[in-house]
């Protein structure tokens, strides 16, 4: 099973699309997370960079500018989905990936707090 660290660039973004209201707060995520192409059109449009910090996981000894390198996707490219963020700490939970699954859950918690009208 692959190993992960917490990508702190991921979180700070996070945050602050959060603090900008760029969310949204019911959608199904197993409909509207970025597939294949919607990853390669950022991707041809953006830097590695940028797309890093989509992705609250970084998979361990994975070669920086690869799709396997990221993980954990909490968004759309546009605006934070509160299913992502779920969705996150569901599958961090289920791997046992403590330490991205606590980063996921205290972003989901900063998003209630931000709009209650999630709750």
């Amino acid at each position: 099973m692959a190993s992960y660290s917490v990508n702190k660039a991921a979180v700070k973004h996070c945050r602050e699309l959060i603090e900008a209201g760029k969310v949204v707060l019911d959608s199904d995520w197993g409909d509207v997370q970025p597939d294949a192409d919607a990853q390669n059109a950022f991707l041809q449009e953006h830097e590695w960079d940028d797309y890093a910090v989509w992705h609250l996981g970084l998979t361990k000894d994975a070669n920086d500018e690869t799709k396997a390198r990221h993980a954990f996707v909490y968004g759309d490219f546009t605006k934070v989905h509160r299913s992502a963020l779920i969705a996150c700490v569901y599958r961090a939970s289920e791997w046992r990936h403590k330490k991205v699954e606590l980063a996921a859950h205290r972003l989901l918690q900063e998003l209630d707090k931000a709009h209650p009208g999630s709750q």
